[in-house]
């Protein structure tokens, strides 16, 4: 995959995020994609900081959307090669202290099929 196409996931996957639009952010995972978060470690320790598959994805950032209605994030960089993206970006909430974040994307026919998410 050419590292335009990666990054153009990327830059939807931002899209998508930012406007809280869940159907069409999930349509960008694979339906078994498995996904890393310390926010998630924190909030659900017995997940050990993974969800996997799409339902599993939608109630994660459902809870996230309705917790935190002003979540934000962003770009800073985006870094894309073979079949991964870099992202670097910050998240911003209202009332909190702004993050930087690192995600990185692995994608397989245009499909999102891991994604790791790293931060302080």
């Amino acid at each position: 995959m050419t590292p335009e196409k990666l990054q153009s996931i990327a830059f939807k996957w931002f899209e998508t995020f930012n406007a809280k639009e869940l159907e069409k952010l999930l349509s960008l995972y694979d339906d078994e994609a498995i996904h890393y978060s310390p926010k998630l470690k924190m909030y659900k320790p017995e997940s050990e900081g993974f969800v996997t598959g799409k339902e599993a994805l939608r109630a994660w950032w459902q809870d996230a959307f309705e917790r935190l209605p002003s979540l934000n994030y962003k770009v800073k960089s985006l870094t894309a090669n073979g079949d991964r993206v870099f992202m670097e970006y910050i998240r911003t909430v209202v009332g909190e202290e702004d993050l930087l974040v690192a995600e990185v994307l692995e994608i397989k026919d245009d499909k999102i099929i891991a994604s790791r998410v790293y931060h302080g």
